[in-house]
């Protein structure tokens, strides 16, 4: 009877007792980093990459299966002591859960080539620093009129840096999500941007028609006739990167100190706006809103509760104080 069984699982004996894989078959960190590399986002890429590169440096001629969870604790423990400190730093709690959320990547992905088991995992055994609460609050009203008048009256390029702000506090969206906006992502009709944020989020994001016209006029003055490129650039044509949203808050808390103390930066935009949405539009709408996708284990009312983009619209028109296509 297990015999039968197993011929029609596909599976031979033979397996059974081989395992997932041979230890010759099994990679060195040296050997399989640059293939997992090359298979994850760029976003992954981005920011597991320095901690992947740590690990080869430690650990590059060693098969993928050796380390224990006790030496992937002590290297998360060294990171955490050796980050770099900033202002915003936080005792490289930051560090250490980036350096085991590189290795679970990486051990996923081992488990779905067969080359571990997931049960044998070293890093899904190590569990992460526990995460300290935001200290990210939403700006008053006059708080965000100084921002604007500061960005308006310094620097090089002051019409492009009031453009910026204005998009982030309609959209709420996440820095990567502006730089990487095109001109075919425009849709002037409707008024609504396509935006794509990190974990590969794609949303029709409504703004007001002032914005719209803005934006239309800088890509005209800057842009190219190529609707694939870029839509935000500098005055010599250059596409944006996330320089230049350094460089505008490192002035901005030059001008006014609490900017610099409280450590502003672009994400409080996003967290002033989906504030005010959430406390005068409601939960389902705020998240809609953001672009936020439906948490696990939420249960099944959400379901039936989401927001669409004409309520989104609705709650930017009053935001705004302009009517907008979508708006009922």
């Amino acid at each position: 009877m297990l015999r039968s069984l197993l011929d029609e699982l596909g599976i031979t004996p033979e397996q059974l007792i081989a395992g997932p894989a041979t230890v010759a078959a099994i990679p060195t960190f040296a050997e399989y980093v640059p293939l997992l590399s090359e298979a994850v986002s760029p976003g992954s890429r981005k920011v597991y990459g320095p901690y992947w590169e740590r690990i080869c440096e430690r650990w590059g001629e060693r098969r993928i299966t050796e380390p224990t969870p006790l030496e992937i604790k002590q290297l998360s423990e060294e990171v955490r002591r050796n980050a770099i400190v900033r202002r915003n730093t936080r005792g490289g709690r930051t560090a250490a859960e980036h350096l085991i959320s590189a290795l679970r990547c990486l051990y996923r992905h081992a488990t779905s080539d067969g080359l571990i088991r997931d049960a044998d995992n070293p890093a899904a055994k190590v569990a992460k620093p526990r995460r300290l609460a935001s200290h990210r609050m939403a700006l008053s009203v006059s708080q965000l009129a100084e921002i604007s008048a500061a960005a308006g009256a310094t620097g090089n390029d002051p019409d492009l840096d009031c453009l910026l702000l204005r998009l982030h506090v309609e959209t709420a969206c996440r820095r990567g999500g502006a730089l990487a906006l095109r001109r075919e992502d425009v849709d002037p009709d409707l008024c609504l941007i396509s935006l794509r944020e990190k974990g590969g989020i794609f949303r029709r994001q409504p703004i007001s028609p002032t914005l719209m016209r803005h934006l239309l006029v800088q890509h005209a003055e800057r842009g190219s006739d190529d609707a694939s490129t870029r839509l935000l650039r500098y005055r010599d044509g250059r596409s944006l990167t996330y320089r230049r949203y350094d460089h505008l808050w490192r002035r901005i808390g030059a001008h006014l100190p609490w900017v610099r103390t409280q450590q502003i930066s672009t994400h409080w935009l996003r967290h002033t706006t989906l504030t005010w949405v959430e406390r005068n539009w409601g939960y389902a709408v705020a998240r809609a809103y953001a672009g936020h996708a439906q948490p696990k284990n939420a249960g099944t009312t959400l379901t039936y509760v989401q927001a669409d983009i004409h309520e989104v619209a609705a709650a930017l028109s009053e935001l705004t104080g302009e009517p907008h296509p979508l708006a009922p």
